[in-house]
């Protein structure tokens, strides 16, 4: 269903939303349209900050380098992926967030291990965050890893974690209003029942001045109040108990107003911001992935390397320069090389001409990824072992 036919209507302000349905098959149902929607933009909520006990841990990396003695290394560990691993696979997982050393002393009791190192107990705080509400049994023979820093890489392992096997409710709903809604039918059955029944989910689309759909978001149409609409006859104002997860954060909504005017059509219009803020440029391109014509192989491409200081501002570099600007071509490391084998506008072989490419090469010297090269160089080496010739100047 193209955002374009219902975009247009004969009212003082636009259409900036729509409602829309799509069943198992694919089918993409109209249920109405909307002027704007207060509760879009929500900064995540933080965990609680909780005190953890890995037991018995076998440090190395980043972890290792933490418990060195007079303060040679940081304490601050940023995030932390605790596995529980059976003989073969990780059976459960956890995110210790903004983790940091409190305090660690000898582990009382010696390696079952004679010849191996000294085991240490580290007390760190952190907020836990869970993917999953865990409830299956732990094996009898376990081990917990721990990963950490940026390119998530191993930072040892313990016998236990104490603390982690604990109850835990995540952050309350944020609401969300829907204002000034024209239903279209099934909208005008879900307001005409009872609220006990509300079940149904919705894609929320985003449309910019053209009617051009910018961002899909879906919400579980919980309606908590209806009521008419402070715009005017013939429309209600809808507050959904919770506006759903994975809602852009506020340092999106300047980026959503630069989008709202039209897809970009001059180059680095994401530099000014800050990381949030570019990812968020990132995300607005994911819908326009589909338009960007048949594959064009060869050619020479510029990309542009004087803001390219994060992982999310080389990406917006990066398909600017090989599709152009407000074009897609991945948003992380996978998702690059998954443009890479076709379909997204470009096809290999090409070569990239990579301006300014220091300051890249400076912003990442710290972003070590599992190979122990930086960021950049991965990027680098990907382009040249799928074919293309990348010229660094």
């Amino acid at each position: 269903m193209r955002g374009a036919d219902h975009a247009d209507w004969e009212r003082s302000f636009p259409v900036r939303y729509l409602l829309v349905q799509e069943d198992e098959d694919g089918e993409e149902r109209y249920w109405g349209r909307c002027a704007a929607v207060e509760g879009m933009f929500v900064d995540p909520v933080p965990p609680p900050r909780e005190v953890l006990v890995l037991r018995g841990c076998t440090p190395e990396g980043a972890l290792r380098d933490a418990l060195l003695p007079g303060g040679e290394a940081t304490s601050l560990l940023g995030d932390v992926c605790v596995e529980v691993w059976d003989e073969e696979r990780p059976l459960q997982w956890w995110t210790l967030v903004d983790s940091v050393v409190l305090a660690h002393q000898p582990h009382p009791n010696p390696n079952p291990d004679p010849n191996g190192p000294a085991l240490v107990d580290v007390v760190v705080g952190a907020g836990v965050q869970e993917e999953h509400a865990w409830r299956h049994t732990l094996p009898a023979e376990r081990a917990f890893k721990v990963f950490a820093g940026p390119a998530a890489a191993p930072a040892g392992s313990c016998l236990d974690v104490e603390g982690l096997f604990v109850a835990r409710y995540g952050p309350g709903a944020v609401p969300m209003r829907l204002i000034g809604c024209e239903a279209a039918e099934p909208l005008r059955a879900v307001l005409g029942r009872r609220r006990e029944d509300d079940r149904d989910w919705v894609g929320l689309w985003a449309l910019d001045r053209h009617g051009r759909v910018m961002y899909r978001h879906s919400v579980y149409l919980r309606i908590e109040t209806a009521r008419p609409s402070v715009l005017g006859a013939g429309l209600w104002d809808i507050k959904l108990t919770d506006g759903g997860g994975d809602r852009p954060a506020l340092s999106a909504r300047p980026v959503w107003e630069t989008w709202y005017r039209g897809r970009p059509k001059a180059r680095n219009q994401w530099a000014p911001y800050a990381i949030e803020g570019r990812a968020a440029w990132l995300d607005l391109t994911a819908p326009g992935m589909d338009d960007q014509g048949p594959d064009r192989s060869g050619g020479v491409h510029h990309l542009d390397g004087r803001f390219v200081t994060d992982q999310p501002g080389l990406h917006c570099a990066m398909a600017e320069a090989l599709v152009g600007p407000g074009g897609y071509f991945g948003r992380e490391w996978n998702a690059f090389k998954d443009c890479l084998s076709g379909g997204f506008g470009i096809a290999l072989p090409f070569t990239l001409v990579w301006h300014d490419s220091r300051i890249a090469r400076e912003a990442f010297a710290d972003d070590v990824q599992e190979s122990g090269l930086s960021y950049f160089e991965e990027i680098v080496g990907l382009l040249e072992r799928c074919g293309a010739t990348v010229d660094l100047r």
